[in-house]
């Protein structure tokens, strides 16, 4: 079933979002070489209970931490480790809040300390990507606009569009119905309703689009070792173009801010 939202309701998972989004703001001012994301779980667990909210992702089918961190190789759902963070690294953090009885779900690729030319690509290429499928993401259009607004601008620039993993409908539920693929055909799929909200998220690969699952049963790795960017915006479907309900503003600004004061 899917589920269009109340003004009322969606004003809830804005808040949510938005302190996802603060959350994630907090630990871009502590991510450098030598930090560990065990760190990075402790900061965000205490800013989102400080802040009246819930670790969303703590114990939702076992997982046993706040964040997900992906490192380098790593797509999606690693588990955060004592292992220190190096320079050229680059960490996916995935975060979820359930507060008010709505969840937010953001995610954020960050560079630890100096990346190569390579890389940084990849990451303004996944960010493309997302605004893109933000701006298909429209009443009128189809789900299948949003999996192609990404897979067609991903691929053009030679790199992998993950199938397996999908962004998702997001409310009382933090999966909730549709799913949203970050491929797809135009005009193919659900058509888009006015206060659908969806967390959109594409997940690209530097080199191939395979992954595969690690022992530990939650890390997704690329199948070829390479590199992987995920980036994540709750939406919700309007008229003429999508509201963005979550920020990565807040991260940038810390982002710039440390660049300056180097």
């Amino acid at each position: 079933m899917v589920y269009l939202k109340t003004e009322e309701e969606i004003e809830l998972i804005r808040e949510s979002s938005l302190l996802v989004g603060k959350t994630l703001a907090e630990l871009a001012k502590i991510i450098e070489p030598g930090v560990t994301a065990l760190q990075l779980d402790e900061v965000a667990e205490s800013f989102i209970r400080d802040h009246g909210g819930v670790p969303g992702f703590k114990g939702y089918n076992d997982f046993p931490n706040t964040l997900c961190t992906s490192v380098n190789e790593q797509v999606v759902h690693g588990i955060p480790s004592d292992r220190p963070l190096e320079n050229g690294d680059i960490i996916s953090v995935d975060c979820g809040v359930l507060k008010n009885g709505f969840f937010g779900d953001v995610a954020y690729t960050f560079e630890v300390g100096e990346v190569s030319a390579e890389v940084k690509a990849l990451l303004e290429t996944t960010k493309e990507c997302l605004r893109e499928a933000i701006k298909a993401a429209k009443v009128g259009n189809r789900l299948g606009d949003i999996g192609y607004a990404v897979q067609s601008l991903a691929e053009a620039e030679g790199y992998g569009v993950v199938r397996e993993l999908v962004g998702h409908g997001l409310g009382k539920n933090l999966h909730e119905a549709p799913e949203v693929p970050n491929y797809g055909r135009r005009g193919n799929g659900m058509k888009l309703k006015e206060g659908l909200v969806l967390a959109i998220e594409p997940m690209i690969n530097l080199g191939k689009r395979h992954v595969r699952q690690q022992e530990d049963g939650w890390t997704i790795v690329t199948a070829d070792g390479l590199p992987s960017a995920h980036y994540e915006h709750n939406v919700v479907v309007r008229k003429d173009e999508a509201e963005v309900l979550s920020t990565h503003e807040l991260i940038e600004e810390v982002l710039r801010e440390k660049e300056e004061v180097k």
